[in-house]
């Protein structure tokens, strides 16, 4: 097998970790791509993968790569999607991070992925990415986003006000300090901290929910991936804050939002033992009672 391995920065009490993996993938004899800055990281600490080379980006991935490894948070899990792009390259994560609703394996199970992964015990869970057209291209070809596509006000004095069109029908005017538009997947990441509703990764909608809105009644909205969404955004700003995944950019005031589901989705490869269901239950501690 080949694995593709990404991540961004090593800290020491993942070392011993990070030294797991590694003799695991010469143990089974497993041939890495390892992303170049983090091979130059690995080297530092003296961790030496199986490396058959290196990559900076989509072009360099060998195409009999069976598998990208993610190795931090759910953040840097999101910046794999830069790079597999629509290559159907499978991602999994290992999470040296926090929460990891995406990074779901823990450090301690690296070896039994690892052992899953090689047997086939797995499942790939396709996911959809939104897509976000401007005139300007403000995001150049990576302009797609696994989690959400997100809009705040550029200052921190005054609200902005955003108009809201779902197939060029008039939904809402959100006065608020922003909107975000989530996929599914986005469902737990910025849109539950702001109140939003959590959607299975297979049920083909969008969520749209403003932050921290200033009418009470305005609550979030779920309609179908089918639709497309248009935005336009007014203010006493001249400019407006628009991210996708964890990628800002400043817009001008004119700029026209126009969101749909991209063409191609992502495999995200899911051990047999795990799933969607028990992620939440873990991540999010349902059912833990201190008493007991």
């Amino acid at each position: 097998m080949k694995f593709a391995i990404y991540g961004k920065a090593i800290t020491d009490v993942n070392i011993p970790y990070l030294k797991r993996l590694n003799d695991k993938l010469v143990k089974e004899n497993i041939e890495c791509c390892v992303f170049k800055s983090f091979a130059g990281l690995l080297k530092q600490k003296d961790i030496e993968f199986p490396v058959e080379n290196s990559f900076i980006g989509y072009k360099d991935l060998p195409n009999d790569t069976d598998c990208m490894i993610s190795i931090g948070g759910d953040g840097t899990f999101l910046d794999t999607i830069a790079l597999i792009r629509d290559s159907n390259i499978p991602v999994v994560g290992i999470n040296a991070g926090n929460l990891g609703f995406l990074s779901y394996i823990s450090k301690d199970e690296i070896e039994g992925a690892i052992d899953e992964i090689i047997n086939g015990n797995y499942t790939l869970e396709k996911r959809s990415l939104l897509k976000l057209e401007t005139e300007s291209k403000i995001f150049g070809e990576y302009n797609y986003a696994l989690n959400d596509l997100t809009i705040h006000k550029h200052s921190s004095s005054s609200m902005i006000t955003t108009h809201v069109y779902l197939n060029d029908e008039f939904l809402n005017s959100y006065w608020s300090d922003g909107l975000i538009i989530a996929t599914p997947t986005g469902s737990t990441a910025y849109s539950l901290s702001c109140g939003g509703p959590i959607i299975t990764p297979d049920s083909g909608n969008f969520i749209i929910n403003p932050v921290a809105p200033h009418n009470l009644n305005v609550r979030p909205v779920v309609i179908p991936d089918t639709i497309t969404i248009t935005i336009k955004v007014k203010g006493r700003n001249e400019k407006y804050l628009v991210s996708l995944d964890s990628r800002y950019e400043t817009v001008d005031l004119e700029t026209k939002l126009i969101i749909t589901k991209e063409d191609f989705q992502i495999n995200l490869l899911r051990l047999n033992n795990q799933n969607f269901l028990t992620t939440l239950r873990n991540k999010l501690m349902w059912g833990l009672d201190k008493r007991n």
